[in-house]
């Protein structure tokens, strides 16, 4: 399953890209979200620091919560991220 969400800018996918996802190891820095505030999603890693990424909109930060929800629950991995401009696609298996 894919899912393609629109940051604010570059600077924030890469971000985004760069905290989701461990290419070696197949996990997630990222452990669960802490709060969402219009288009800003707060969410916290494995060391225990919090981080803000800053999304288009309103909308794309509920597709990333909804689609992250299955990895935070253990159901999914996040297999691959892509940047693409602003972009990320993010995918799940």
């Amino acid at each position: 399953m894919k899912v393609i969400v629109t940051c604010d800018d570059k600077y924030e996918a890469q971000k985004l890209a760069s905290l989701i996802f461990i290419k070696d190891g197949k996990e997630t820095y990222i452990t669960s979200i802490l709060n969402i505030i219009k288009n800003e999603l707060v969410i916290s890693l494995k060391d225990k620091s919090a981080h803000s990424i800053l999304f288009k909109n309103e909308e794309d930060v509920a597709k990333f919560a909804d689609f992250f929800q299955s990895i935070q629950d253990n159901e999914h991995k996040i297999s691959s991220t892509k940047i693409l401009e602003n972009q990320v696609e993010i995918t799940k298996e």
